[in-house]
């Protein structure tokens, strides 16, 4: 494969891919409850939608040597989430979900090949970012072939017709390393009609020579190198305050419901990867509030203003108790004209913002065109929205460039 040309406006992860401040020094090592949890997960049917799907699964070496690897995915999160907010089909945004998997960890169980399943594919892209946050380097053993294999394995992929399905891998070690061959794997996920990307973190010669061209090559995929130990670059622009203030407005109008401790998590999850974001930089915050903005963020079935959208008779279902506590006390009347405020005001919030977003974009793209001519090296961001931006157009959809 070609290695691709780096998008100067794109520089993100799934602000994505789904916020990709340090990463907690806890590591989640796989129990047996957690492995019947994964189990489960894998044997559900698979995801049926009305609107057109786009899975991706992210799996990053979390070996030593990759906290630059990391660091990149945290900081460039929410643009590569951006990417798949700006694409459509037949005039409508896809339905996203992202999967995370760690692998080359030595915390993690040998018997599973140092692979953990960090995040199911998902479109809560809270939780997505709070796993990606959660994760630290150790160790390693990588076996490149025996997660690509087990992503394949585990996910529950859409059927829908015409979807977009890839998977990215992110690493430094040979691709050969473990007992599962990465030739199956990677013919066994593009029968699956599965695109694997590969991203060599290293020298673009040493990639070639350990096989991640080669893989990529075998489930018509892309295959970059990056420098993980890039620092990002980021460019304060004049609208990123007015949206920061404007995020928070938006989050006055989620309404959680569910169980008690379920609606507490969404909301406490909400500005914990909120301040996830702005402990990283002020502009991955920004790329935050922006995709928040975006369809591509959506809580339907945790927000009571995104499940109306979807499904005008949902408030009507919902069990008084896991109502959020301000609507308990009110008429059924009375609960549909709160949601319809609520519903206008967001709506209000997000136009604003994405009007902030367009100026922005008119600023970095000229900045980033300056600091493209001084480097010309690719970051984790700008490998996978020049991909996601490709292959997106080849499975029909409509994508349009993201700036950082």
């Amino acid at each position: 494969m070609v290695r691709a040309t780096t998008f100067c406006a794109a520089m993100f992860v799934l602000s994505t891919f789904a916020t990709l401040a340090e990463a907690k020094d806890t590591k989640v090592v796989v129990t047996v409850e957690t492995a019947r949890q994964e189990t489960a997960e894998a044997t559900k049917p698979p995801f049926e939608g009305k609107r057109a799907s786009v899975d991706v699964a992210i799996l990053l070496d979390t070996s030593n040597s990759m906290d630059g690897l990391i660091n990149q995915a945290k900081s460039q999160l929410w643009t590569i989430v951006q990417q798949f907010a700006k694409a459509k089909k037949n005039g409508q945004t896809p339905v996203l979900r992202v999967a995370l998997f760690e692998y080359g960890n030595t915390g993690l169980p040998a018997a599973e090949g140092y692979i953990r399943q960090a995040v199911s594919l998902t479109d809560d892209l809270d939780k997505l970012s709070e796993a990606l946050f959660a994760l630290s380097t150790n160790g390693g053993d990588e076996y490149c072939g025996q997660v690509v294999d087990e992503a394949i394995t585990r996910l529950d992929w859409s059927k829908e017709p015409n979807s977009y399905k890839a998977i990215f891998i992110a690493g430094n070690e040979p691709f050969t390393q473990g007992t599962v061959d990465y030739q199956q794997a990677c013919r066994r996920a593009i029968q699956s009609g599965v695109v694997v990307n590969t991203i060599h973190c290293g020298a673009n010669r040493e990639g070639v020579d350990g096989m991640w061209q080669h893989a990529a090559s075998l489930a018509e995929g892309e295959f970059f190198n990056i420098d993980q130990d890039r620092a990002i670059v980021h460019i304060k622009c004049p609208q990123d305050e007015i949206i920061i203030r404007l995020n928070a407005e938006l989050n006055k109008t989620y309404l959680w419901y569910g169980g008690r401790e379920e609606k507490a998590k969404f909301a406490e999850n909400q500005v914990a990867q909120d301040a996830n974001a702005s402990a990283t930089s002020e502009s991955v915050a920004v790329g935050r509030a922006i995709t928040k903005a975006g369809r591509a963020y959506s809580n339907r079935g945790r927000d009571l203003i995104d499940a109306t959208a979807e499904d005008e008779e949902v408030l009507a279902r919902v069990k008084e108790e896991e109502l959020p506590e301000s609507l308990q006390a009110m008429s059924p009347e009375e609960r549909k004209a709160h949601v319809s405020k609520l519903a206008a005001r967001r709506a209000e919030v997000q136009q604003e913002i994405n009007r902030l977003a367009a100026e922005r974009e008119e600023f970095l793209a000229k900045e980033r065109q300056r600091l493209a001519a001084e480097t010309g090296d690719e970051t984790l961001g700008d490998a996978v929205v020049a991909a996601v931006q490709r292959q997106l157009a080849a499975s029909g959809f409509e994508t349009e460039a993201v700036s950082e």
